[in-house]
């Protein structure tokens, strides 16, 4: 499975999230270059990734800052 995920950094949050099959990766990869041009041209800093992972429970195992955002995670560790 592939996740196309747009990422606010400066808010800490998922903006939006995009599953594709593995067997569309020319479609995702479309996608993402589609949703960078348009995020330029609107002047909008925001990260645009697209990751693998055989779901989205494995996708947030993985890369855990995206869905708990990083003062999470470091509340988290540091048991508070």
């Amino acid at each position: 499975m592939l996740f196309l995920i747009q990422y606010n950094r400066s808010e800490g949050q998922i903006v939006e999230i995009r599953e594709y099959p593995d067997t569309a990766r020319a479609d995702a990869s479309a996608a993402r270059l589609e949703l960078e041009l348009r995020l330029h041209r609107q002047d909008i800093q925001h990260e645009v990734v697209i990751l693998e992972a055989p779901d989205q429970a494995a996708l947030r195992l993985t890369h855990l800052r995206y869905f708990e955002g990083v003062r999470a995670i470091a509340k988290s560790r540091l048991g508070e």
